[in-house]
C-alpha cells in the first residue's frame, strides 16, 4: 500500500514569498512606510517643542526614548522624521526613473547619432560625483530638500538609462516588435503598450535599490548640515543635532536615527535585490 503525499497550499505559498530575511525586510519596509504616513496622527508630542529644563533626559513614561539636547521628544521626531527621510529618496527615484527610462528607450530605439549623444552625455554624468553636485547646488540655492533631490536624481539617471537601454535593445529583437511594425503601429505605441510593461519589473527592482542609496546620501547631506532646515524632523539631521548629546554621554538621540537609517537602507536593498532575482529567474 502506497502512501500519498500531499503538499499544503499554505506552506507552498509561504515558501514562494521568499527567505525569512526577505520577509523581515519586507515587514520593516512596510512598518517604516506606515510610520511615515501615520506620523502626524500618532506622534505623542510636538516634535519641535523645546524644553531646556528637561534636556538630555533618559527614557521615561512620558518620553519612552528620552529627549535630545534641546528637550525635544526623540520618539516624536523619529516618527515624523520618517516622512521627510522617505519623501526625499522617493523624489530622487521617481525623477531619475522617469527621465532615465525616457533617455534609455530613445537611445535604444532610435540608435545612430542619438544613441551616441545620449550615451556619451550619461557617461559624463558618471564622472561627476552625485554628492559633490548636490553640495554645489545647495551652495547656490541654500538649504532645503528640493536642491539635493534634483542633484541626486541627475546623478542616478545614468544608471537607470543604461539599464533601460540594454533591456529595450533586447526587447526590440523579439518577433512581436517586428509584427507590430509590419501592422503599422508607431514606435511610441509599441514602446508604451508593450516594451515598457515588459521591462517594468526589472526597472522597478532597480528603483527599489536606488531608493536605499538615495536615503543614505540624503541622510549624509543632512548630517553635514546641508539638507533640510534645522527645525525639520529628519533622521540625518537628528544625527547631526545629537552630536552634542553624544559628547555629554547621552547617545540615544543620535544612535537611534543611525540605526533606523541603516536598517531601512538594508531592507530596501534586500527587497529590491530579491525582486530582481525573481524577475531574472522568470524571464526566459
Amino acid at each position: 500500500m502506497t502512501a500519498v503525499l500531499t503538499r499544503r497550499p499554505g506552506l507552498a505559498k509561504i515558501r514562494s514569498c521568499g527567505s525569512p530575511l526577505h520577509l523581515v525586510c519586507l515587514g520593516l519596509v512596510a512598518l517604516v512606510v506606515a510610520a511615515a504616513l501615520l506620523a502626524p496622527w500618532v506622534v505623542p508630542h510636538d516634535p519641535n517643542a523645546v524644553d531646556l529644563g528637561d534636556a538630555l533626559a533618559g527614557p521615561s513614561a512620558e518620553h519612552p526614548l528620552g529627549v535630545d539636547a534641546a528637550g525635544r521628544d526623540t520618539l516624536s521626531r523619529l516618527l515624523l522624521g520618517a516622512r521627510t527621510s522617505l519623501l526625499g529618496p522617493l523624489g530622487v527615484v521617481v525623477f531619475a526613473t522617469l527621465a532615465g527610462v525616457a533617455v534609455g528607450t530613445a537611445a535604444a530605439w532610435r540608435g545612430g547619432w542619438l544613441d551616441s549623444v545620449l550615451s556619451r552625455s550619461t557617461e559624463l554624468v558618471f564622472a561627476f560625483p552625485g554628492l559633490l553636485l548636490a553640495i554645489l547646488i545647495i551652495s547656490v540655492y541654500g538649504e532645503g530638500l528640493l536642491a539635493p533631490v534634483i542633484a541626486l536624481a541627475v546623478a542616478y539617471l545614468p544608471y537607470v538609462s543604461r539599464l533601460t537601454r540594454s533591456l529595450v535593445l533586447a526587447e526590440r529583437e523579439r518577433p512581436y516588435v517586428s509584427a507590430y511594425l509590419v501592422q503599422g503601429h508607431s514606435a511610441l505605441q509599441i514602446c508604451l503598450r508593450h516594451v515598457l510593461p515588459n521591462i517594468a519589473p526589472v526597472v522597478l527592482a532597480q528603483a527599489t535599490i536606488n531608493f536605499g542609496y538615495a536615503l543614505m546620501d540624503l541622510a549624509g547631506l543632512s548630517f553635514l548640515g546641508l539638507g533640510v532646515p534645522p527645525l525639520t524632523p529628519d533622521w540625518g539631521r537628528m544625527v547631526f543635532d545629537g552630536q552634542t548629546a553624544v559628547q555629554h554621554g547621552y547617545p540615544l538621540s543620535a544612535v537611534l536615527p543611525c540605526v533606523l537609517i541603516v536598517l531601512t537602507v538594508v531592507a530596501f536593498n534586500v527587497v529590491g535585490e530579491r525582486w530582481a532575482d525573481r524577475v531574472a529567474r522568470r524571464t526566459p
